[in-house]
């Protein structure tokens, strides 16, 4: 998208379900996993660049041996800092002992990361933090081996402070209100209250405290644990966590807000936030990769026993649909078509801000990973051509010439590269002034493509803010000389923040919300603006489930179409010569295209958790206010 937005994170679990030596006979090297792993995070550094973690539990260890490590980074290529460092520490440990090589067990025992059990993470932060301490895996420390707990996730709460609050009731000290960290203490408390009655559970049975530790592996409960732990959550995630002594388990969001995928056979259970990450890793077929359901967890235990187990009730599917449109790779076969479907939903509505002229129209795409939309925009532009063809050359019946045959059998959509990215300038520097003019140059245009009667239709993943847009895309795009420029967006007006891990915190950011107050100036009816606020006011302090989106009611009084051509007049730049146009997929059309991930909260603003409500009223009161703050 011009507009880039970030979003949090990717995971990665891998569990070897074979010893080691297993892999090193089938495969070549004991390193199987920890390469496996590598593959896994970096084909979803789209998921997330600003820091990556790894981490590694061996099972079976002796007390006295390591079998826990872990290694964050938040350097400019964090994936590849991390297994830099892991690859230098194993080298370092075989250039000193190349014997490890041909003792399996002495290498596992010896050499940091080689375990049965890994988890890694990507991330983008979205708070603006990215010190070391913000990176994920977080790491819960303890002397008992099942109270250790590794916690990773692609996560974001909106009742933080009250989750806060439980832990202090609980007698806890959190070093800090971060929704990671409260989360990973939640599930530490009632897993260390787990361990605690087994422990005396299997000492009331008469076993001593050496040969109580394997029973406590084996007969701990972690779904148990997590829904204890997870009763209170309002938000939407994907926790992955490892506990010492080897279980596992990652959990999905009851709405199934973000996602997860597994895989398993004999060898090998795989989790990871996109299926064909795992697909193109494992060279495993579509089908037996599966879709974790919301409000399951899937559970690895110590012994390799895999289940999926119900911990919270399940609400009404609302799948995020920005990762159909945006965020996830377009690898995925069914997120390919769906993006297609997206470009050719858009059509009718293109033509007819063409006045139905295609022969004065050119297609083409800003930035690259609107490039498959734009496949199925052409295509339907091609299906309307032959139909157009095919009544033509009805009507003629048997008086067309073979020229005129031929003129018509020639008519094609008017395809261009009208703008190609240089990738070797970067807009590296953030403050504004500075960086506009940088902007402004990391396009070329394709001078002669477009001519001065042509119409420039570009269409664009969506239209957040509306600033790269406006300070620069249609700037370049203008060089050009067309008569009319119409952005498309093959996602709907975004008009309301997202509080589950997208990058769209504040009301005012949105050039939606911005064309929507010009609106009501205009109009004379901004006092709804000022009776939204004292409805967002009266609810503070009430219940989650009791709070209504009252900032629906800014955009009640006007139309899609209204709404759009406000934001075509803000977004031009002054000075343009052609006329600009702004054209938005309807929510109805997304949910065709994207029928089962119909999360479309920033688009409607029907949040799928109650915390939802709560903090769009938030973000609308600090935008009145003139607070500078995130409202989660």
């Amino acid at each position: 998208m011009s507009d880039a937005i970030k979003h949090e994170c990717g995971i990665a679990l891998v569990r070897l379900l074979k010893p080691l030596e297993y892999y090193q006979e089938k495969y070549g090297t004991a390193f199987y996993g920890i390469n496996k792993m590598y593959l896994m995070m970096e084909k979803q550094h789209n998921r997330g660049q600003d820091g990556a973690g790894f981490a590694s539990i061996k099972m079976n260890m002796t007390p006295g041996e390591r079998y826990m490590s872990r290694v964050r980074s938040n350097q400019a290529q964090p994936i590849q800092d991390i297994f830099n460092q892991i690859n230098s520490r194993i080298n370092d440990a075989l250039t000193e002992h190349p014997e490890y090589l041909e003792d399996i067990d002495t290498l596992k025992r010896e050499v940091p990361y080689v375990g049965e059990l890994m988890l890694g993470h990507v991330r983008y932060g979205t708070f603006g933090k990215n010190s070391i301490e913000s990176v994920h895996p977080f790491l819960r420390q303890n002397n008992w081996m099942h109270r250790n707990l590794i916690v990773a996730g692609n996560f974001n709460m909106t009742n933080v402070n009250e989750l806060f609050d439980n832990l202090v009731r609980l007698g806890q000290h959190p070093k800090e209100k971060a929704d990671t960290i409260t989360v990973m203490e939640k599930i530490g408390h009632f897993l260390d209250d787990a361990v605690g009655k087994l422990y005396k559970e299997v000492k009331k049975e008469g076993f001593s405290k050496m040969e109580a530790s394997p029973l406590i592996a084996e007969r701990l409960n972690v779904a148990k644990i997590l829904r204890k732990a997870a009763k209170n959550w309002d938000g939407g995630y994907a926790m992955a966590g490892l506990i010492g002594h080897g279980d596992a388990f990652v959990l999905r969001d009851p709405a199934g807000i973000r996602p997860a995928y597994y895989y398993k056979d004999d060898e090998v259970v795989v989790v990871a936030s996109e299926r064909p990450v795992i697909q193109t890793v494992f060279d495993v077929p579509f089908e037996t990769i599966h879709e974790l359901d919301p409000g399951k967890a899937i559970i690895i235990k110590k012994n390799g026993e895999v289940k999926n187990k119900k911990i919270l009730t399940p609400l009404e599917r609302k799948a995020c649909s920005f990762e159909r449109i945006y965020f996830s790779r377009g690898s995925d076969a069914e997120i390919y078509q769906e993006r297609k479907d997206l470009g050719k939903l858009l059509f009718p509505k293109i033509m007819e801000s063409v006045d139905l002229n295609l022969e004065n129209t050119v297609f083409s795409y800003i930035p690259n990973t609107a490039e498959t939309s734009f496949y199925g925009m052409v295509q339907e532009a091609q299906n309307y051509l032959n139909n157009r063809k095919m009544e033509r050359i009805m009507a003629a019946k048997d008086d067309l010439t073979s020229e005129e045959l031929n003129e018509i059998l020639n008519m094609r959509p008017r395809i261009e590269k009208v703008a190609i990215k240089d990738a070797k300038l970067r807009t590296f520097i953030t403050e504004d002034s500075s960086r506009d003019d940088l902007v402004a140059h990391v396009y070329d245009v394709t001078y002669g493509s477009v001519k001065p009667t042509d119409n420039l239709v570009i269409i664009d993943d969506s239209i957040v803010r509306g600033t790269t847009l406006k300070k620069s895309i249609l700037r370049i795009l203008d060089r050009l000389n067309p008569k009319q420029i119409v952005v498309v967006s093959s996602a709907p007006q975004i008009r309301y923040p997202d509080c589950y891990g997208i990058d769209m915190a504040r009301m005012e950011d949105l050039v939606a919300f911005r064309a929507a107050l010009e609106l009501h100036k205009e109009r004379n009816t901004y006092h709804i603006v000022d009776e939204v606020y004292q409805k967002c006011i009266d609810q503070v302090g009430h219940k989650d489930t009791d709070v209504e989106n009252s900032v629906k009611e800014i955009y009640a009084p006007f139309t899609d179409d209204e709404i759009s051509d406000k934001i075509s007049e803000i977004l031009a730049p002054e000075g343009i010569r052609a006329e600009v146009k702004i054209l938005y997929q309807t929510v109805e059309n997304l949910h065709k295209a994207c029928p089962d991930n119909l999360g479309d909260w920033y688009f409607t603003g029907d949040y799928p958790t109650p915390g939802g409500n709560r903090v769009v009223n938030r973000a609308f009161i600090n935008f009145y206010d003139g607070i500078k703050e995130r409202a989660y």
